[in-house]
C-alpha cells in the first residue's frame, strides 16, 4: 500500500493531506482521519472535501471505503451532503481554538499617530500601475524567467536600472555592473557577512541603528566620524585613527545626498575627500542614496558614483520610493566586486522573487516609476510644508532642520528636553523617535537634543491630527 501520508490530487479532486492509522480497519481509519481535521480546525466549517473516489485513488483504498466513511461522518453531523454541491464540513461543527502566535510589536503598535521616519505613505502605493506592469511582464517573459533564478537578477531589470540611473542620479553602470539584492541591509550583509569586504568601516555620527546591528553581527567594527553642517567630515578619513593606519578601515559609509537623519547632502569638497581616501587606500566608498529622489528646493544632487565607478558601490532600494513590502534593492559595483558579490549570494537566487523583478523592469521602462516618484515628490512637499506651517505657528521656537529632501524633519529642542519630549508624545498617541536613537556610541562630538519626525507615513485624513498632538507633546518657549 502505497504511504499515505504523501498524496498527490487525482485528475477529478483536489488536495487533501489525511493521516490513516497503519492498523485496524481502512473505513474507520479514514473516519477517524477525518474527525480528527475537522475537529483540530485544520478542515474549516464549509471546507468542500475531495469526491470520494478522488480521495480514494490519493489514499489507495477501495472507493466503497471512502463513500462509507463520508457517509458515517454525515450521519454524525461532522459532514454535509447536498446534490450538486458535494460534500463539505458542517458549518455548526466548532472547531478547536489553535494557538496563534503573538505578533511581534512594531513601531507605532497601539499609537493613533505614527510620526516615526523611513516609511512611505502606504496608502499611495500604485496598486493600479503596478499590477498591469506584472499582467505585462509575465505575458511577455521569456520562458527562462521561470527557472531558477541568476543571483546576478534578471537582466531585464539589470538594464531598466542601469539606464534609470545614469538619468536621473548620475550613475554610470553598465547591467554587468549591478547586483540585484533585497534592500540596502541585505547588501551589506552580502557585502560584509559575505567575506566581499572587511571591517573596520568608517561610518557616520548618526545612523540608522538596524544597520549598525547588522554590521555589528558581521563582526565589522565602526568608526564615526565627525560631522557638521557641510556633511560628514570626510577629511578626517585620511587622518582619524583607525581610518588612516594601515590595518584600518578601506571602506567608508555615507548618505552622501541627504545625510541621515540630519539632513544636507555632502560638500563637493567632501565627496572629493572621500573618494581621493578610497584612491590611496585601495578601498571603496559604500553611497547609501537615501531620500536620493525625493529632493523639494533644488535640483537633486547627483551621486558620488559618478565621480570614480571603481571606487564606489552604489546601493539603493524601492523601499521609500515604492514600499518595503516590496524587497528589492540594488548594489552597482566595481567591476572587481561583481564576482566575489556573486559567491557571496549563492548559485541561486533565495532572496529576490523573479515576478518582482521582472514589474519592476516594466515598471521603469513604461514610466510609471518616474511619474509615480513625481507625484510622491509633490504629496511629500506639500506634507512638509504643512509640517513647518504648523511648527511656526504654533511652536515658533523650535527649530526644524533638514527639510531640503527625504520623508522626515529633525526639530531642535531645548537642551535636556529630548527623553522628557519623547516621553510626553508617547502619552499624546504620537509614536517618532529622539535624535539621540541614531547616535552611534562612540561618536566623537557632543549630542544635540532633537526628534526625528516621519511626516510622509500617516493617511492623508491623520496628518493634521497628528500635527497637533506633536505641537502639544512640545516643550514649551523658554520664557514660559
Amino acid at each position: 500500500m502505497p504511504d499515505s501520508r504523501v498524496n498527490f490530487a487525482h485528475e477529478a479532486g483536489s488536495d487533501l493531506h489525511l493521516e490513516l492509522s497503519p492498523t485496524g480497519p481502512r473505513r474507520a481509519a479514514v473516519a477517524a482521519a477525518l474527525r480528527e481535521a475537522v475537529r483540530s480546525g485544520r478542515l474549516a466549517p464549509g471546507t468542500r472535501l475531495p469526491p470520494y473516489r478522488s480521495l480514494a485513488v490519493d489514499l489507495g483504498v477501495a472507493r466503497n471505503t471512502v463513500a462509507d466513511a463520508y457517509a458515517e461522518l454525515v450521519a454524525e453531523g461532522w459532514l454535509t451532503a447536498r446534490q450538486g454541491s458535494g460534500t463539505r464540513v458542517a458549518e455548526r461543527v466548532v472547531a478547536k481554538p489553535r494557538r496563534v502566535p503573538r505578533k511581534a510589536p512594531g513601531r507605532g503598535d497601539g499609537a493613533a499617530h505614527d510620526l516615526g521616519q523611513g516609511q512611505p505613505d502606504a496608502t499611495s502605493f500604485p496598486r493600479a500601475a503596478w499590477a498591469a506592469a506584472v499582467r505585462r511582464a509575465v505575458t511577455a517573459a521569456p520562458h527562462d524567467a521561470f527557472a531558477p533564478g541568476n543571483p546576478q537578477g534578471r537582466p531585464e531589470l539589470r538594464r531598466a536600472l542601469a539606464e534609470y540611473l545614469a538619468r536621473t542620479r548620475g550613475v554610470s553602470a553598465s547591467p554587468d555592473q549591478i547586483v540585484v539584492c533585497a534592500g540596502f541591509a541585505h547588501g551589506l550583509r552580502l557585502l560584509f557577512g559575505g567575506g566581499v569586504l572587511s571591517g573596520p568601516l568608517a561610518v557616520e555620527p548618526y545612523s540608522l541603528p538596524f544597520h549598525r546591528s547588522v554590521l555589528a553581527d558581521a563582526g565589522v567594527r565602526t568608526i564615526p566620524l565627525g560631522l557638521d553642517e557641510r556633511g560628514a567630515r570626510t577629511e578626517e578619513l585620511a587622518s582619524r585613527p583607525g581610518t588612516s593606519s594601515r590595518r584600518g578601515a578601506r571602506a567608508a559609509l555615507l548618505t552622501p545626498a541627504h545625510q541621515f537623519p540630519t539632513g544636507g547632502p555632502l560638500h563637493p569638497t567632501r565627496r572629493a575627500a572621500a573618494v581621493d581616501w578610497a584612491r590611496g587606500r585601495g578601498g571603496v566608498v559604500l553611497e547609501d542614496d537615501y531620500d536620493g529622489e525625493f529632493r523639494y528646493d533644488r535640483e537633486p544632487v547627483g551621486a558620488v558614483q559618478g565621480l570614480d565607478p571603481d571606487h564606489v558601490v552604489y546601493i539603493g532600494s524601492v523601499s521609500k520610493s515604492l514600499s518595503p513590502a516590496i524587497r528589492l534593492g540594488w548594489m552597482v559595483l566595481p567591476p572587481h566586486l561583481v564576482d566575489l558579490a556573486l559567491a557571496a549570494k549563492g548559485l541561486r537566487e533565495a532572496w529576490t522573487g523573479v515576478i518582482d523583478q521582472l514589474a519592476l523592469a516594466e515598471f521603469i521602462a513604461s514610466g510609471h516609476y518616474d511619474k509615480h516618484i513625481r507625484r510622491m515628490r509633490q504629496r511629500y512637499r506639500a506634507r512638509r510644508n504643512r509640517l513647518v506651517a504648523t511648527l511656526a505657528e504654533r511652536a515658533p521656537h523650535v527649530a526644524v532642520t533638514g527639510i531640503a529632501a527625504g520623508l522626515h524633519a529633525v526639530l531642535r529642542l531645548p537642551p535636556g528636553t529630548e527623553a522628557s519630549t519623547v516621553k510626553a508624545a508617547t502619552w499624546m498617541g504620537v509614536a517618532l523617535d529622539g535624535l539621540a536613537t541614531f547616535r552611534h556610541p562612540d561618536s566623537p562630538q557632543p549630542h544635540r537634543d532633537g526628534l526625528v519626525v516621519g511626516y510622509a507615513t500617516p493617511p492623508e485624513h491623520r496628518f493634521r491630527p497628528a500635527l497637533d498632538a506633536l505641537c502639544r507633546a512640545l516643550p514649551p518657549p523658554p520664557d514660559v
